[in-house]
């Protein structure tokens, strides 16, 4: 399919993909501020009452966290299937590194994770939160350095971050689902099946798309999976093709592109950012700084700090020493380590298995306090060391 796309399409179409998430990380790190703020200032009761106030069946978070963030996985959704099929994780060769890093981005956090709370049976549910990388988060610390980050990091940060979306995708569904309804859970399959056959039917209008999407969130919602969920299956079945009949067709005009264009800036400027401010904000009242030496702060820190470092830079290193991959073109050794350390900005999924792995507002503050601190520090001497390495490759051209 790709042979039949200019070129300079899609070029645009990964230049647009990679600014939308670059400012709207940029968007969300002042959102997620503001959170902490307001939850530690007057307005901190208001703060509170107003996301845990009843809208209909939910309170105003869980309209954020289980209905508007089905939108977000919709995108998540769609770009896994686009980049998979016709994108930079298109090829198995293209697949090694982005995917190997991913892999053990995943596994080493972990395993930090575990290791910190080994002796606490409890805590140990919340063994994923280390393992997720925000796209738009450390996308947009990257776009700071401008030209002294090559721009093929920033492609397989791009492609890492997609494919550990769909780890996390993952883990949600197999780990984090409790109380199955199976009654509900038939229904869910039902509408699937059908958005299928629309599939199978090419059809490309979007509305049939949508409508039974709407209805695949309400049976997923009620049959105890995470509602979330129903936007990657709903996303999974919308086509990847061409309009046929039309001599000039592009990928935009497939229904895939189509919504993926229209969703790239409501996700990245209103659904992530209101994501951050109902989720980030931390009251630090009454805390010392005792609760930065517990077992789960740290393993959450650690993990995302330590173990998105070891696990992406380690896999890396041992794969283009033997041969298997190839570092990204212009790409040195201490770029790779910095864009390694900005795999630890987990804020956006990490900060949503956190709340599916923990009821306790109190212990759910103490996962917030681990996410902030790891991404804090990945994202801080990450930028650093990229912008020391990107000096130094400059000054070796020049």
């Amino acid at each position: 399919m790709s042979s039949t796309v200019p070129k300079g399409r899609i070029n645009s179409t990964l230049r647009n993909f990679l600014d939308n998430e670059a400012s709207g990380g940029l968007v969300l790190m002042a959102v997620a501020f503001v959170a902490i703020l307001v939850a530690n200032s007057p307005l901190e009761e208001s703060y509170f009452h107003l996301l845990h106030a009843y809208i209909g069946p939910l309170s105003l978070q869980h309209w954020v966290n289980d209905a508007l963030m089905a939108v977000f996985f919709l995108l998540v959704g769609l770009e896994i299937k686009r980049e998979m099929l016709d994108g930079q994780l298109s090829s198995w060769s293209r697949r090694i590194l982005p995917g190997a890093g991913a892999a053990a981005g995943m596994l080493a956090p972990a395993l930090i994770y575990v290791f910190f709370n080994r002796d606490d049976p409890t805590a140990l549910r919340g063994w994923a939160i280390p393992t997720a990388t925000d796209i738009a988060f450390a996308l947009g610390v990257i776009s700071l350095l401008g030209s002294r980050v090559p721009a093929s990091l920033k492609i397989f940060l791009a492609a890492l971050a997609i494919i550990d979306d769909l780890g996390a995708v993952i883990v949600i569904a197999v780990f984090y689902t409790t109380d199955l309804n199976l009654m509900a859970l038939a229904g869910a399959g039902v509408v699937l099946a059908n958005l299928i056959v629309f599939n199978r039917m090419k059809v490309m209008a979007l509305w049939p798309y949508l409508v039974l999407g709407a209805a695949l969130w309400v049976m997923v919602f009620a049959s105890g999976v995470h509602a979330t969920l129903a936007g990657v299956m709903l996303a999974l079945t919308i086509p990847l093709k061409l309009t046929p009949g039309t001599p000039e067709a592009t990928p935009a005009e497939s229904p895939l592109h189509r919504l993926e264009h229209a969703l790239h800036k409501p996700v990245a400027f209103i659904v992530i950012p209101i994501f951050g401010f109902a989720n980030a904000g931390v009251s630090l009242s009454g805390l010392t700084l005792d609760v930065f030496a517990e077992p789960l702060t740290m393993g959450v820190a650690a993990g995302l700090f330590l173990g998105k470092l070891v696990g992406v830079f380690g896999i890396v290193f041992v794969l283009v020493k033997i041969g298997l991959a190839q570092l990204p073109a212009q790409a040195g050794w201490g770029q790779m380590a910095g864009t390694a350390m900005l795999c630890g900005i987990g804020f956006t999924m990490s900060l949503f298995i956190g709340l599916l792995a923990f009821d306790d507002p109190n212990v759910q503050d103490h996962v917030k306090i681990g996410i902030l601190l790891g991404s804090i520090l990945s994202g801080v001497s990450g930028a650093a060391t990229l912008a020391i390495s990107g000096r130094r490759s400059s000054l070796r051209a020049a």
